[in-house]
């Protein structure tokens, strides 16, 4: 039976707010390459026994489009979640919220330069309603919160991993029918690996801290690695394939509506009234986007 697309971005969406989660709890412990490094090793070991007969047949596809695996590879596997929490240790939580925040936007602007894709009045609209449902969720309910915002170097570098993201998103729908879906990822990963690994050795070496190893930081390596990587990364891929990269991205506001709720649940922080209210909002903002898919083009 075949999953629906809105469902699959739901379950993206699910796991990636429960990485926010982790990554802030075990932000002493592990250090931010680290994390990302540890994390697509672990994705590579669980995806190795499923992919790795395919991924042998389809390496002269790879071959033949090994620009666009890379460019896959160096933005949704090494780039996007290296660049967050690199990001974070130099801007606040909120600034970072923000910004993601304007993925929908950043994957619009390159859907409409690139691909030529139209946007229909439902989706300008849903998408108003579902940003303002994550700055309600991320001011707490008062816009006065955002009187104090500065850019700096962290913001930059989360604006670069958002950029990303978008580029990845928008070339997974424009290659699904040439580059196979698990395969392709596999590939991705192991030259993701590959990449991050310099970097990763001299985080090794240079780091004031080092990874701290115990049960939180291990199963924290584990969640990422499984979860967030290959369970959330395979349902937003074939989500994207089916919705269309544009109509897609208004689900990334979901995030902070997860990472609400597990901190709620995990690390004892309270469920405010103003989270409720902008949660909704942001479910209503997705409802609306995909009510009518006329005057779109994927």
């Amino acid at each position: 039976m075949s999953i629906p697309a809105p469902l699959l971005l739901i379950i993206a969406t699910l796991f990636w707010g429960g990485n926010f989660v982790i990554g802030r709890a075990v932000s002493d412990d592990i250090p931010p390459i680290s994390l990302a490094f540890y994390r697509w090793c672990v994705a590579l070991l669980v995806l190795a026994p499923i992919a790795f007969t395919n991924w042998k047949a389809h390496l002269p596809t790879f071959k033949k489009h090994w620009k666009i695996v890379i460019v896959l590879s160096l933005t949704g596997v090494a780039g996007f979640n290296t660049l967050v929490y690199i990001g974070l240790h130099d801007t606040t939580s909120i600034n970072a919220s923000l910004m993601n925040s304007s993925t929908p936007i950043i994957i619009y602007i390159l859907a409409f330069l690139f691909l030529r894709e139209r946007l229909n009045r439902y989706q300008v609209i849903g998408t108003c309603i579902s940003l303002i449902g994550v700055l309600f969720i991320l001011t707490g309910g008062s816009l006065e919160s955002l009187q104090s915002f500065a850019f700096n170097r962290g913001d930059m570098i989360v604006l670069l991993a958002i950029v990303c993201w978008g580029v990845y998103s928008l070339l997974i729908k424009q290659y699904a029918g040439i580059l196979p879906s698990v395969p392709t990822f596999f590939m991705t990963i192991i030259i993701g690996i590959v990449t991050l690994l310099p970097f990763f050795l001299y985080e090794s070496i240079t780091a004031e801290t080092s990874i701290i190893w115990n049960v939180t930081s291990v199963s924290a390596i584990f969640y990422v690695g499984t979860f967030a990587s290959i369970v959330a990364f395979l349902s937003w891929n074939k989500g994207v394939v089916k919705l269309g990269a544009s109509r897609a991205s208004i689900y990334l506001n979901f995030i902070p509506v997860f990472s609400a709720l597990f901190a709620t649940l995990f690390i004892g922080e309270s469920l405010q009234l103003f989270q409720v209210i902008g949660g909704l909002a942001v479910v209503a903002g997705v409802f609306i986007t995909n009510r009518n898919r006329v005057g779109g083009s994927d």
